[in-house]
């Protein structure tokens, strides 16, 4: 390979006999320039402004090239390989559904070539392989980013962790999870001690100083969590052994998808086959069911006269691409046919209030008290996307087999034509679960959606039982308007009783009328404003539950 530089080229330009060609070429230049400047002359109108700010050229010399006074040219559009390049790492398997998708193997590194909607991107694979892959089945893969590693848990509790850990029953077993307190993150490791059988789980904290370093003991620093774990799985350093044995996610639980493909959320009824019936519910029958004769799906047949299907349809187009690991994953409708039938992740120990009735007195207060934490997450979700869910209530909570909490029939409340739901003026809502705006005005928001979570925490601490049981829904409008509550559960310590009490607090009426003629309200009532602090979703997420 022959390499030239600037002044070999020029050289080489100056003697050899192109020389004449570039001398030719800058007289006609010259000659064109000076006829523009007669032609401006006598037209001055038109003498363009940016032409009159060229320098005139200068006498030719032999050495030498003129260098160009143009304008350069736009640099060039950036090519595949020097555009920045997004890969990502698989978190589980995915088997193709369509021709359009491509196979995820878990741990596996892909190319992701154009994000089509949040939900579906189109990846490429390494054996130059390409299609749709479901967006939540993958983290981009970089170094610090947590979700690539098998210890890291994002959504897990201190209860569950203490019992993933408990069955892998192993020395030094460890999970990292996110903290308590927000942004902060939690080593949980299963020790035993020292010349006993006996077994705990330790919990670390995983601090950071002001500097933005992490450690778990002051003398160790480290600039990355990973960097961190890595230390530690070859050094105790501080902790009661060292971390040996990173544990995986509890089961082989996958994600739902946003629908079963990118932009299908009308399903072919030929596609579904009816294994068994498993409940009915408000709308009619519910069978667990099977897509294309490979993925469980329940699907759940509409009476007729038992919802207002036209309006229902359309909003389950916007439901479909809703998607959290807290909510029962809406896959799509058939339309077809009478009945309509809604087809939706299955859940294996199905609804919360049954499984609370059925597992009296066997289950812990964190086990409780985690279930609230799920519904609370689902709903921090739908709150930020402004999606009021008007039904919120155990039974419409569903239980999976790693008895996950999610919620189910999230907006539908609204289609419902049902007795359970009509209180003495006529209009369609939940009585027991429903706070005094709905009572009075009928008036939705996410904060009526708040009053009827503090209702259902106080079913999961009461495992199971009716709300104002030995009321009538008139007598339960009449009772909350005069201030009455619900009492505290005796499974609910004081702490709990608060949270749930202040799901509960009323406006007056002048107060909520006010808050209807203000337009900055968006007509919301807020009931929490004599507390110091507005409590939302996010509040109920990170509080000190535990």
């Amino acid at each position: 390979m022959i390499c030239f530089s600037d002044n070999t080229i020029q050289s080489i330009f100056c003697c050899c006999c192109c020389c004449c060609s570039v001398q030719k070429r800058q007289v006609r230049t010259q000659f064109s320039l000076s006829k523009d400047e007669e032609l401006s002359e006598k037209h001055p109108q038109h003498r363009r402004p940016w032409f009159s700010e060229l320098p005139r050229t200068k006498q030719h010399h032999r050495s030498c090239v003129q260098p160009s006074t143009r304008k350069p040219l736009p640099p060039l559009p950036p090519s595949e390989d020097t555009e920045k390049k997004i890969y990502v790492k698989a978190l589980y398997d995915f088997l193709p559904r369509e021709p359009c998708n491509l196979a995820l193997k878990r741990g596996e590194e892909y190319l992701i070539l154009e994000k089509y909607n949040p939900h579906w991107w189109k990846a490429r694979d390494h054996f130059r392989n390409e299609g749709l892959i479901p967006s939540n089945y993958v983290t981009e893969n970089k170094l610090t980013n947590l979700e690539i590693y098998d210890w890291y848990h994002r959504n897990i509790t201190r209860n569950q962790a203490e019992r993933l850990l408990k069955q892998e029953s192993k020395e030094g077993a460890f999970i990292v999870r996110d903290s308590r307190h927000l942004g902060l993150f939690t080593i949980s490791m299963f020790v035993r001690a020292r010349r006993s059988t006996h077994a705990t789980i330790k919990h670390y904290q995983i601090k950071c100083n002001n500097s933005g370093q992490y450690y778990v003991a002051e003398k160790h620093l480290f600039q990355s969590i990973p960097e961190l774990i890595h230390y530690h799985q070859h050094n105790a350093a501080g902790l009661m052994t060292r971390l040996r044995y990173p544990v995986g996610p509890m089961g082989s639980c996958l994600p739902a998808t946003a629908g079963f493909s990118y932009e299908k959320w009308e399903i072919d009824p030929s596609e579904l086959s009816f294994v068994k019936e498993i409940g009915s519910g408000q709308f009619g029958v519910v069978h667990l069911g099977e897509w294309r004769a490979h993925i469980q799906v329940a699907i759940k047949a509409i009476n007729e006269g038992s919802m207002s299907q036209e309006d229902f349809i359309e909003e389950a187009k916007v439901m479909t691409k809703l998607t959290h690991s807290r909510l029962v994953q809406l896959y799509g409708v058939c339309i077809q046919h009478k009945p309509l039938y809604i087809v939706t992740e299955f859940m294996e120990n199905g609804s919360l209030l049954s499984y609370l009735r059925e597992r009296k007195g066997k289950l812990r207060k964190e086990m409780l008290l985690s279930m609230c934490q799920d519904v609370c997450e689902g709903m921090e979700y739908l709150e930020k996307n402004s999606f009021i869910h008007r039904d919120l209530a155990a039974r419409n909570c569903l239980v999976n087999s790693a008895c996950l909490v999610k919620i189910s029939d999230f907006g539908m409340t609204r289609y419902v034509l049902d007795d359970e739901y009509i209180s003495s003026s006529g209009a369609k809502f939940p009585v027991k679960w429903s706070p005094p705006e709905v009572f009075h005005f009928n008036k939705y928001s996410s904060k009526s959606d708040v009053w009827s979570f503090g209702v259902l925490m106080w079913e999961v601490f009461t495992e199971g039982k009716m709300p104002f049981e030995n009321k009538s829904n008139l007598q339960v409008v009449e009772a909350i308007s005069k201030g009455v509550r619900l009492y505290r559960p005796h499974l609910a310590p004081m702490s709990i009783y608060e949270v749930m009490y202040s799901c509960w607090h009323e406006v007056s009426v002048p107060n909520f009328l006010q808050s209807l003629a203000d337009p900055s309200s968006d007509g919301r009532p807020d009931y929490y404003k004599h507390y110091p602090k507005t409590p939302s979703w996010q509040d109920k997420v990170s509080v000190s539950w535990w």
